[in-house]
Order: C-alpha cells, then sequence, then structure tokens
C-alpha cells in the first residue's frame, strides 16, 4: 500500500503538469498585467503588458487570420524569435513596430518586460483595404521587428484612450482610426501607391448624405464603411474627402454635432446633466464632462450657469 501511494505522487508531476491558458495571440494570461480588448468590424485592438522579467514563451499556429500590428509603448523589451532551428533577438525601443502574417506560424520568447498596442486585422478586411488603394496583392505586408513608424505609433496612442474605457468607446471612431491604419501600412509598409485618376474630394450631394447618416446616429453606431458605401466611394477616400469638406474628420464632425445639441439642450431644457448626455449621445456624463470641457473651454454645468 505504501509503495502504491509513492507511485502516485511520484507520477503526479508528469500527470497533472499545468499548461499555461494563453489568449488568442499565445500570450499566457497568468503573465499579463494588463489585458484590455476592443473587437470592431474586421479588426480587434489590445493592450497587454508584463512588468516582470523572465522567459515567456508567445506561440501561435499558421492560420488565416490575417495581419498582427504591434506598437511598442515603452522601452527596454527584448524577445527571441524561432525560424524553425533558427532565432534572433530583437530588441524594441519606444513606437518601435512590428507587422506580422498569421499565416505562418510564431514563437518566440519573450525576456523582458513590456507594453503593447496591438492590432489584429481580419483577412477580408485587409484583402478589401487592398483592393480599396489599388494595390493587387496583401501578402508579404510584413517589418522588420523593432522598426520604428511614428505615424503608426500615433495612431497606436490615439487609441489607447478607447482602450481603456471599452464601455464609452465610439465605433465610429474605433472604425475610422482601424480604417487609416490599414490604409497607412497598405500605401507605406507595402510601397503601394493608391489607385490612379481617382477623383479626389466629395460632391455636395455626398456630404450632405454623410452628414445625414452622421446625425442620424449620435451615439457614433454608424461605421465608416456605411457612409462609403452609401457614397459610392472606399472608406480611405471618404475620410479625406470629408476633411477636405468639413474641416474635420468624421468622428470630430460628430463630436461637434453632440456638444451643438448639448449647448441647446443646457439652455433649453432643465434636464440633468447626466440625462443630456444620453441624449446626445454620449456613454455617460463624465465622458460628455471631457468632451465638453476640452472643446468649449468650461464643464457643462458651470457654462449652463454662466447663460
Amino acid at each position: 500500500m505504501n509503495a502504491a501511494h509513492a507511485s502516485a505522487v511520484e507520477d503526479s508531476p508528469t500527470t497533472h503538469r499545468t499548461v499555461p491558458v494563453r489568449d488568442s495571440l499565445g500570450c499566457s494570461l497568468s503573465a499579463l498585467g494588463c489585458h484590455q480588448e476592443l473587437i470592431g468590424s474586421g479588426f480587434a485592438i489590445y493592450r497587454k503588458s508584463h512588468a516582470g522579467d523572465g522567459i515567456h514563451r508567445v506561440e501561435t499556429p499558421a492560420s488565416d487570420r490575417g495581419l498582427l500590428v504591434g506598437v511598442a509603448l515603452t522601452r527596454g523589451h527584448r524577445r527571441r524569435i524561432f525560424d524553425g532551428n533558427r532565432s534572433v533577438t530583437h530588441d524594441f525601443e519606444e513606437d518601435s513596430c512590428y507587422v506580422r502574417s498569421f499565416s505562418d506560424g510564431y514563437r518566440a520568447d519573450v525576456e523582458t518586460g513590456f507594453d503593447f498596442f496591438l492590432l489584429e486585422i481580419r483577412r477580408s478586411a485587409l484583402q478589401r483595404t487592398f483592393a480599396e488603394t489599388g494595390l493587387s496583392c496583401a501578402e508579404g505586408l510584413t517589418t522588420t521587428p523593432g522598426a520604428r513608424d511614428p505615424v503608426l505609433a500615433h495612431l497606436a496612442r490615439a487609441l489607447l484612450p478607447a482602450l481603456a474605457n471599452a464601455k464609452g468607446s465610439s465605433p465610429l471612431f474605433l472604425d475610422q482610426m482601424a480604417s487609416a491604419i490599414q490604409t497607412h501600412l497598405a500605401t507605406r509598409l507595402h510601397g503601394g501607391v493608391p489607385k490612379a485618376g481617382r477623383a479626389r474630394g466629395l460632391s455636395g450631394a455626398q456630404v450632405a448624405r454623410a452628414k445625414e447618416m452622421l446625425a442620424a446616429g449620435l451615439a457614433g453606431q454608424v461605421l465608416i464603411g456605411d457612409i462609403a458605401s452609401a457614397c459610392e466611394v472606399s472608406r480611405g477616400h471618404f475620410i479625406r474627402g470629408f476633411k477636405e469638406a468639413t474641416g474635420a474628420t468624421p468622428y470630430q464632425w460628430l463630436l461637434m454635432q453632440r456638444i451643438e445639441q448639448a449647448r441647446d439642450l443646457l439652455v433649453n431644457s432643465r434636464l440633468p446633466l447626466a440625462d443630456v448626455a444620453v441624449v446626445c449621445g454620449f456613454s455617460d456624463q463624465s465622458h460628455m464632462t471631457r468632451t465638453f470641457t476640452r472643446l468649449t473651454g468650461a464643464a457643462p454645468g458651470a457654462w449652463r450657469r454662466r447663460r
């Protein structure tokens, strides 16, 4: 009986080995200090961080998921990336980036702490972007890990507040920013040039249609692709043309409409601030207060009292 008991104890480390629970990007969840994510139409954005040192394996099998874009938010990260029997160590400075395809299996040993913004672009969304920009193929769109791209880093950092406040994030804003990143990748990193001969700008009718659709969805539920389709142009063409016509991106224009409606309600109604926020499409009163203060220089309550 004692022998049987001893045998069971000796076998237990092998029989009951703990397998790390990993996220969709191959990271061990127990190693992550920050794990934020937002799922959009054809894309997903993440912020993932780990504060300690020590070797952590990141591994994903080959698949047709599309591309993964990473931006280092801090300096000092090091990882060893394997390719068959070979491996290369890469160091990341702040705003260093990488782009890799899920079509290739990935295996890396993370040797230091990290803080990364990540954008996963679905294959279908990527193919649509390449078709819109006139490029023939979406394959091979990768970079050497650790390369700096200030434009990509700026776009990534603009999305961090949305990740930190997922409940209050605007689908329109996320869609607009994801479209901008995809267009940047397609035209710059792939060395592509947008379609030649395409008309620039939007007609008056197209601008009016876009404003109508945006105003009908003050909560920001309408997507860039929906408006671009209604205007019969690509997403990138629509964003550029709308800004040329109005001086603002679609999301900026939407925010200004919310503020105008809030001003009207603050002056002409006795609605509590929380109700004004809901009517105007803000996620909550604090969201309205932050936006109103940033765009007008005064908090909604103070602005109302002065009227």
